[in-house]
């Protein structure tokens, strides 16, 4: 089985470029829609229909650069499903804070900024990596830090969500 950037013949990368995106998409279900192969063989419709939906797996993975590295990341064997992921406690306490603001009834507005402000702190690191990858040059360690970067982002994203449901 190809990996989804093989599927889409294209080279592996943390940040998808999307404005090609659905040309290729398009291009792919021309190709491997199972409607064209209702005369072929069961195993062959079979095989077409696993096609499809993981040409439709990958569109939906591409569409988001967090998905887009959580998938090269397990591509890569550096990321594994319900990994218990340490974060620096120094990070942790931040995200703490801003938790405790929110629960104190801290209005919404004045905690957007201080996980805009600490969204932008911990992509500013990486964002040479993410925006610059390329296979084989980008090194393990590098990919470690974006992994560390995912996980942090995972904390913002669950606060931004709570804020969301606050309306």
């Amino acid at each position: 089985m190809k990996n989804y950037f093989e599927l889409y013949d294209m080279p592996i990368q943390l940040s998808v470029d999307k404005k090609d995106l659905p040309k290729k998409y398009f291009e792919l279900n021309r190709i491997y829609h199972p409607d064209f192969f209702i005369h072929e063989s069961a195993k062959k419709r079979a095989e077409v229909l696993d096609i499809a939906a993981q040409i439709n797996r990958a569109f939906k993975i591409f569409q988001s650069t967090d998905d887009t590295i959580k998938y090269v990341l397990k591509l890569k064997g550096l990321l594994e499903e319900e990994e218990k992921y340490q974060l620096p406690p120094d990070y942790l306490m931040e995200v703490m804070e801003i938790n405790e603001a929110l629960m104190d009834g801290t209005p919404k507005e004045d905690i957007k900024p201080q996980i805009e402000q600490l969204q932008t702190e911990i992509y500013e690191p990486i964002k040479q990596i993410v925006e610059g990858y390329q296979e084989g040059i980008t090194t393990e360690k590098e990919l470690l830090q974006v992994k560390e970067y995912y996980y942090k982002k995972k904390y913002l994203d669950r606060i931004r969500r709570q804020l969301n449901e606050m309306t």
